[in-house]
């Protein structure tokens, strides 16, 4: 099968980077392009993160667009509590000497899925952040939008939440964001697959495997060492979750992942629970007597379960050059 083409939609942060680093080694993906967006970190220092990850896997070859800095609505916010203080654990990497395209993000988003679309082989675009890039395509070129082969995004969860009891980040920081996408992938025909925090956690990459890559002593294995080793220190743990690039690893190995297609929504307006994607799991036709909202028009294949050693080995073989 020839590569997979696909766009990542980032905020890097620690899995960003990971997931910056499968997709840009693996022989399986095409890294047409990257959009960046603030979130895990501050605009800038999410472009810088970004140019810093794919220099070290030597893909200077995919344009990099600087996207919003912002969410649509609402006051930034980062998580540099989780990714270090310049959103990248801190590991104290030269400025990289790539630069980002002369393009915005939604020029090179636009450009880049034309492209695809024309030649036949529609693009995979995999948010990893904050959907405020995807949603202002949507609106501001949706022909473009309606050209995409499929969404999976990194975003919501059905039981779990971080950011706040009831929402995971990345929608959090940005609602009405995600909300626009979903309601466009239901308009446009898009697929779109909701890789959340019920599987976020599962592919875990342990010390051991920290070890092995600090051995190879190549940049790419001293980079994922140190973006895990990070995490092993900050949560005091022995086995830190790709977070991310999970949402990039099932693109390689879909059976490693289990799914359902539900009716998601995203809750806008709870005091508690604004941002919570909430995921329509009922079986019964009959319920939906008595329900003033009806189903969501968004109908998403959304992961519930994940082998998670195993994509755990997948992104460990390619950081250390072994993928095929």
């Amino acid at each position: 099968m020839p590569p997979l083409p696909v766009i990542l939609d980032v905020d890097t942060g620690v899995d960003d980077a990971c997931a910056l680093l499968l997709a840009a080694l693996h022989p399986a993906l095409d890294l047409r392009a990257v959009t960046c967006v603030g979130g895990n970190a501050p605009l800038a220092d999410v472009v810088r993160n970004t140019l810093t990850a794919l220099e070290t896997a030597g893909r200077g070859d995919v344009p990099v667009g600087v996207g919003a800095a912002r969410p649509l609505l609402e006051d930034p916010v980062d998580a540099r509590h989780v990714h270090g203080s310049d959103g990248m654990a801190d590991l104290g990497m030269p400025a990289p000497t790539l630069a980002p395209d002369s393009r915005p993000a939604l020029d090179l988003l636009r450009d880049t899925i034309a492209a695809a679309a024309e030649a036949g082989t529609p693009v995979t675009v995999v948010p990893l952040a904050p959907m405020t890039n995807l949603a202002l395509l949507a609106r501001v070129h949706p022909e473009a939008f309606a050209r995409i082969g499929r969404v999976v995004f990194m975003g919501g969860g059905v039981d779990i939440s971080n950011a706040t009891a009831a929402a995971e980040f990345n929608v959090f920081h940005d609602p009405e964001a995600t909300a626009i996408v979903l309601d466009a992938c239901a308009s446009a025909d898009v697929p779109v697959t909701m890789y959340g925090l019920d599987v976020f956690y599962d592919p875990l990459v342990t010390d051991t495997h920290v070890d092995g890559l600090r051995a190879l002593g190549t940049p790419v294995a001293d980079l994922a060492a140190g973006l895990i080793s990070f995490h092993h220190r900050r949560f005091a743990n022995a086995g830190a979750t790709i977070g991310d690039a999970g949402a990039v690893g099932i693109l390689i190995e879909p059976d490693a992942v289990v799914t359902q297609r539900l009716p998601v929504r995203v809750e806008l307006t709870g005091t508690w629970t604004r941002g919570r994607t909430v995921v329509d799991r009922r079986d019964w036709d009959g319920h939906l007597v008595h329900d003033p909202h009806g189903l969501a028009p968004a109908q998403v294949d959304v992961c519930l379960a994940i082998d998670g050693p195993r994509i755990a080995e997948l992104w460990v073989r390619t950081v250390r050059g072994e993928a095929s």
